[in-house]
């Protein structure tokens, strides 16, 4: 006989566990060289989602998509019902929602949504629509939610945003007004809150936002091209890096990330104490009539985001100079068309500034 071992069975392989997916990384907001406008503007909308989102345009290749999907790592998380399909804050669930109607639902903590709406997404993709797998093998009539329902309680982020097809905005406009996702196709009825941050980027090279559109964004930032070389460079090296090295890069800007979060939260904890008194009111007021601003809602988000701005600095009582930091941002698309004034919008707020505030 051979040393071989006549009747044993072959072992059998050890099946090999498929790790979990390592979530990407992404360049840090910290890290973003210049772009101050569009870093502050986005860093307020977290302190206080009511302000109503961010439109950056500007040049290609400035930054804009970085810094937008830069925040999604940044952002605290939030607490919502574990399996709900439209992140349900808890003991505030939305009617009709099956995870909230159970008799103890499960409260976790989960990242804010960041959802990226592609625009040759269609209509049900958006808002969403019969589930076909359960009709088809179970016969019974089930909603399969859109991308409205995931951006709820987070952000909605729309790249060339100047680009999305009219049915989209339509949609989008009825949603931003009312605060609610209603669907009424296939024998389903179906409505669900959708309040969301709005953010857009875009370059305007590339086609005008309808004036609906662009209303309902809060806030309103340009972005150009770094102008200085040291700029320039410190961009190119930094990207340089992060590119050799994602995971080290990250690692090295994880403290200034960290401290970033908890001013955040420290903002949002103080955004209720914050005081407007009633002349910063007054100037806001008379800053938008100056500037000939279309309705009311220039001094509204004018007023929300001195109160984040506030906070965010650690500061109980609004003043006079956020009011005169903010303006452009708030104000300069929503000024009125004037035909005897071809001045571009941020020189008509940078009057209008002038003159209510003085040199």
């Amino acid at each position: 006989m051979d040393g071989s071992i006549v009747g044993t069975r072959p072992r059998k392989a050890k099946s090999a566990r498929t790790a979990p997916p390592q979530p990407r990384l992404v360049f840090p907001f910290t890290a973003i060289v210049g772009q101050e406008e569009l870093r502050l503007s986005l860093s307020l909308c977290a302190v206080d989602p009511s302000i109503g989102g961010v439109l950056a345009l500007g040049d290609r290749g400035t930054g804009k998509s970085t810094a937008i999907r830069a925040l999604a790592a940044l952002l605290p998380p939030m607490r919502a019902i574990q399996g709900c399909a439209y992140n349900c804050e808890p003991g505030k669930p939305a009617p009709g929602c099956e995870a909230c109607a159970r008799r103890a639902p499960k409260a976790v903590t989960v990242p804010v949504p960041v959802v990226d709406l592609p625009l040759g997404a269609s209509e049900d993709r958006v808002v969403g629509a019969l589930d076909l797998e359960k009709a088809l093998a179970q016969g019974q009539k089930a909603f399969e939610p859109g991308l409205l329902a995931r951006a709820h309680r987070g952000f909605l982020y729309i790249d060339e945003v100047n680009l999305l097809e009219d049915h989209l905005v339509d949609l989008l406009l009825d949603v931003a007004a009312s605060g609610e996702n209603v669907v009424e196709r296939d024998g389903l009825s179906i409505r669900h809150p959708a309040r969301f941050v709005l953010v857009g980027s875009g370059n305007p090279e590339e086609g005008e936002l309808r004036p609906q559109l662009l209303d309902r964004f809060g806030l309103s930032i340009e972005v150009t091209t770094p102008a200085d070389l040291p700029t320039r460079i410190e961009v190119i090296k930094r990207r340089d890096a992060f590119e050799r090295d994602p995971a080290g890069f990250c690692a090295q800007w994880h403290p200034e990330e960290e401290g970033l979060r908890a001013r955040i939260l420290a903002a949002r904890a103080l955004l209720p104490r914050v005081v407007l008194p009633d002349d910063v009111l007054e100037m806001a007021a008379k800053l938008c009539l100056t500037a000939g601003t279309d309705g009311l809602r220039g001094e509204l988000t004018l007023m929300r985001t001195a109160r984040a701005l506030a906070a965010f600095e650690g500061a109980t009582e609004v003043g006079l100079d956020h009011l005169r930091r903010l303006a452009p941002m708030a104000l300069r698309h929503r000024l009125r068309r004037n035909p005897l004034d071809d001045a571009v919008a941020t020189t008509r707020v940078a009057r209008a500034v002038q003159e209510v505030f003085g040199p």
